[in-house]
């Protein structure tokens, strides 16, 4: 059967999805690998490639020729011109930041709460903040849409909030109330699940099959899976909320147990500091509510392994820093509690992201829909031609 032009474009559109994916999972690129990785021949490679720029998805440079025999292929890499806005709303404050396709954040702002903060508080501050990053963007950046990675059991087929514990929110249409707020397409997905992404992708879990990750906020502990390569998220979505498991003396929850609050209270009460911060004052301080709070995470931690049998197990956030000050505790109470092969085979390790981590996270499903369809971005102007002339 001969091909039709909706065939011919459509199979275009999947071509140029599978370049920006390779893209933006490993970053810069040369012609030569991508025409390898997708089996595209080079003529066609270049159309692509021209089309992306075109479209200020990726762009395009001359690799370093020192020592090459030859002609060198051009190097494509994401473009810094087509942002998402991620959003991480917490208990103590809501964060925007301004995220490359490449998964680097290059600006953010912040407001934070005195208390937990109610649905429409949020809603306000992020389209304000919203309004305030846009303006300090460079002219001629344009804006994907907004990722949102909150502390709370999400539909992700919707953004509809079906419960944030700490937050006290339920069934709260988070992703239909910032659309409408700032005009922009907007995807809402629980924060631990995106942060699982993030460090999956680019960060302590590059190339592991079987992950824990579990963060730490001001909201609680929320944890991703990622078992056989795949992300687990259960029959709703709503899978990992390791925080609720009841394994402590007392029969308390965990993130009940292991909390920010009483650790920043140990060091600066009351204050509003980030991890970094938290993680000095408690050095300097040798506060021993780190050592209780490693030991109670690492039983909790011993009964996920058992379950899971992960080969690693990554901390962030506030869980992060209570790894790096108690290191030999945290592994001895796990080596304790958790059986010996699966103990055995599972490395704790802190997250590489740092406070960027949640952020990253969060814009990776708007990616996704780029991903799906780069088209649905429009060409530039002033490259259409450089693109008819590719083709």
């Amino acid at each position: 059967m001969k091909p039709t032009g909706s065939n011919l474009d459509a199979v275009r559109r999947h071509n140029l999805g599978r370049i920006l994916d390779l893209v933006h999972r490993q970053g810069a690129l040369s012609r030569s690998v991508l025409t390898r990785e997708t089996g595209l021949n080079r003529s066609t490679i270049a159309a692509l490639v021209a089309e992306l720029v075109a479209r200020g998805l990726v762009v395009e440079s001359n690799p370093d020729t020192e020592g090459v025999v030859g002609r060198p292929s051009p190097v494509v890499s994401a473009s810094d011109t087509t942002l998402i806005l991620a959003v991480n709303p917490e208990f103590d404050g809501v964060t925007v930041a301004a995220v490359t396709l490449g998964g680097t954040v290059v600006d953010r702002l912040r407001r934070g709460f005195r208390s937990g903060p109610s649905v429409a508080r949020v809603v306000t501050e992020t389209t304000n903040l919203v309004t305030e990053l846009r303006a300090r963007l460079p002219e001629g950046v344009q804006i994907a849409g907004i990722g949102v990675a909150v502390p709370a059991l999400v539909r992700a087929s919707d953004g509809m909030v079906r419960l944030a514990p700490r937050l006290g929110w339920v069934d709260a249409p988070l992703a239909e109330l910032l659309a409408e707020s700032t005009g922009l397409p907007v995807t809402v997905d629980n924060d631990a699940s995106l942060g699982a992404r993030a460090e999956r992708y680019f960060g302590a879990g590059r190339g592991i099959d079987d992950l824990i990750y579990l963060n730490g906020g001001a909201s609680g502990i929320g944890g991703g899976l990622v078992l056989g390569g795949r992300p687990i998220r259960g029959a709703g979505g709503y899978a990992g909320e390791f925080g609720h498991t009841f394994g402590t003396e007392g029969g308390i929850a965990l993130e009940r147990a292991v909390t920010r609050d009483a650790l920043v209270a140990a060091v600066a009460p009351g204050a509003d500091i980030d991890d970094a911060e938290l993680e000095r004052l408690l050095g300097e301080a040798s506060a021993p509510i780190t050592a209780t709070q490693a030991e109670v995470l690492g039983r909790a931690l011993a009964g996920m392994i058992n379950i899971v049998n992960p080969s690693r197990v990554v901390l962030g956030g506030f869980l992060g820093v209570i790894a790096a000050r108690e290191p030999e505790l945290l592994a001895a109470t796990v080596a304790k509690f958790a059986l010996v092969p699966p103990g055995e085979q599972a490395e704790i390790v802190r997250a590489e992201l740092g406070a960027d981590l949640l952020l990253i996270g969060a814009a990776e499903p708007v990616i996704d829909r780029l991903i799906a369809d780069p088209a649905q971005i429009p060409l530039r102007s002033e490259l259409i031609d450089a693109v008819a002339a590719e083709k």
